[in-house]
C-alpha cells in the first residue's frame, strides 16, 4: 500500500472577519485528532471560538476521518431573529421580501 493512500484529506474552513472565508486543505495521518490538525494548520485560534466538523460542535479530542470538514465558528454579533427584524424594518423596497403566491 502506498503511503499517500493512507493519509486523510481534511478541509479546514473559517471566517476570520465578516465577509471573508478562508479554506485550507490538509493531509493528516490516520488517528489525528481535531486539536492536532488545528495545530498542523497553523491557524491561530482565540480560546472562545467553537470548533466543529460538518456543522456540529465537537470536542478537540475527536479523531478525524477522511474528507472531514473542520469548521471554526465565530461568535454571533447579532441575534439572527433580531437581524431579520432589522432587515424587515429598514426602508426600501418591501416587495422583494414578500413571498409569491404559488396559486396565481
Amino acid at each position: 500500500m502506498d503511503h499517500a493512500e493512507t493519509l486523510l484529506a481534511i478541509e479546514l474552513v473559517h471566517s476570520p472577519v465578516a465577509g471573508r472565508v478562508e479554506r485550507l486543505e490538509l493531509t493528516v495521518a490516520p488517528g489525528t485528532s481535531l486539536a492536532q490538525a488545528l495545530a498542523q494548520s497553523g491557524v491561530v485560534l482565540a480560546p472562545a471560538l467553537k470548533i466543529g466538523i460538518w456543522g456540529r460542535v465537537m470536542p478537540l479530542d475527536t479523531l478525524l476521518r477522511d474528507r472531514d470538514r473542520i469548521e471554526i465558528y465565530r461568535p454571533l454579533t447579532v441575534d439572527p431573529k433580531e437581524a431579520r427584524r432589522l432587515r424587515y424594518r429598514s426602508p426600501g423596497d418591501k416587495s422583494k421580501r414578500v413571498r409569491p403566491n404559488p396559486r396565481r
